[in-house]
């Protein structure tokens, strides 16, 4: 599994993770039809539901016991979910998040990581405020 993949997985699969409420989609009116369609046709597939990301790295923030700074630091971030933080998979981390930077100079390559997560988190369905990207 892509780092990115292990770091999406573990916050939107965890125990404590809970949906963030979301307004019901509107469904249009059902129309007559002349012929019963299948049952696996009539029901649309469900969406995910959006994970509100900050409550749950804040309650895994809680459980951890370390003092872990995940709101500004992706090595910390990486820590609170048990992944390895090392320069190695972050700049694994990185050539799959597509980083065009030096990835020797760690310290800028960090900060755009942690971004970068964030972001990607909220494009896959996360509820990420906007402090955090």
């Amino acid at each position: 599994m892509s780092v990115f993949g292990d770091i999406l997985s573990k916050i939107f699969h965890h125990p404590k993770a809970t949906a963030a409420p979301q307004a019901a989609p509107s469904q249009p009116a059902p129309q007559p039809q002349a012929q019963a369609a299948p049952a696996a046709a009539a029901t649309p597939a469900e969406p995910a539901p959006a994970v509100d990301v900050e409550a749950v790295l804040d309650v895994m923030a809680r459980d951890n016991g370390q003092t872990l700074n995940w709101r500004q630091s992706i090595v910390d971030l990486l820590k609170l979910l048990s992944i390895d933080s090392s320069l190695a998979n972050r700049k694994a981390l990185a050539a799959e998040l597509g980083y065009s930077g030096d990835t020797e100079d760690s310290a800028t390559m960090n900060m755009w990581l942690h971004k970068a997560v964030m972001r990607k988190l909220a494009d896959n369905g996360g509820i990420v405020p906007d402090s955090l990207r």
